[in-house]
């Protein structure tokens, strides 16, 4: 009866990590701010004040008001609205740069890791290669040769944050696939591909997982980074980073189009690192 009661909740992996998560108030604040900007990004049509790209010549970097929160910017616009509607850039950025990482970087991690021998040998190298080159410089080289664009500098980052994931997903599969369960499902008759997918996969994930949640804070800054050296967004949409590059013109006489925008990437960057903090702990086991 004992044995009974017990099973079905060492079966249940993920709701033990979630209760070890919502134990982490730093973890859940960090999941508050996220949800919080996300839902910013979601429905900046309906909670922004007025038109990111309206101009008002005779609203010329005036002070936060009650017409303006926030301020206005050199040529008028509202900068609370422009701050919104950034969060759609700075967000897409950071959640399709990783995808494109782990799209890349998680198969050639496992077949790398699995198979060894001279694909292994290659994809290392490969992966050394573009490590020897800080992120954020590849980046901007990538994106100066792709061309300056949102699109141009998602592909950018995700290229650049690739070898991370290789060599992570690497080192954990070859840790993995000598365990005696993988050796189990090989000696029944369980094809290579199977055994990749089905035992070894499920597995890595969690160090993975806690891996994309922190690269998703570097991408932001990435994405930030590349805005406001003009490789980014495009004037006039909105950009945390391009505003800060137009604010810079203008600290002494209107910081506040430098606060707002800066503020809102240091929250959220501090909010995913706080939530992969936290995601580290509740999803390793030797954690209580």
């Amino acid at each position: 009866m004992f044995a009974a009661d017990v099973a079905p909740a060492d079966r249940r992996p993920w709701r033990r990590a979630l209760r070890k998560l919502w134990r982490r108030r730093g973890a859940m604040l960090g999941l508050a701010f996220v949800v919080f900007f996300v839902l910013l990004a979601i429905l900046a049509p309906w909670l922004s004040p007025q038109d990111p790209l309206a101009t008002s010549w005779s609203a010329v970097r005036k002070a936060p008001s009650a017409a303006h929160w926030f301020g206005t910017d050199e040529i008028g616009r509202d900068v609370l609205s422009r701050v919104i509607w950034g969060a759609r850039a700075s967000l897409l950025a950071g959640l399709v740069s990783v995808g494109i990482s782990l799209a890349i970087g998680l198969p050639l991690g496992l077949f790398a890791g699995y198979v060894g021998r001279w694909p292994d040998a290659l994809i290392s190298r490969m992966t050394d290669a573009m490590l020897a080159c800080p992120f954020l410089i590849l980046a901007i080289a990538l994106a100066a040769f792709l061309g300056p664009s949102l699109t141009n500098a998602m592909v950018a980052i995700g290229v650049a944050a690739t070898p991370v994931f290789i060599r992570l997903t690497r080192a954990q599969v070859l840790s993995v696939k000598v365990e005696d369960y993988v050796e189990a499902a090989r000696a029944v008759g369980n094809s290579h591909l199977r055994i990749a997918l089905r035992h070894v996969l499920p597995n890595i994930l969690p160090p993975v997982i806690v891996q994309g949640t922190l690269a998703i804070a570097a991408a932001v800054i990435a994405e930030a980074s590349l805005s406001f050296l003009g490789l980014g967004q495009q004037p006039p949409l909105p950009s945390w980073g391009s505003m800060l590059n137009t604010a810079k013109n203008y600290v002494e006489n209107a910081p506040w189009m430098a606060v707002w925008p800066g503020l809102s990437i240091f929250l959220l960057v501090l909010s995913f690192n706080l939530l992969g903090d936290g995601l580290r702990d509740a999803l390793d086991p030797r954690q209580a």
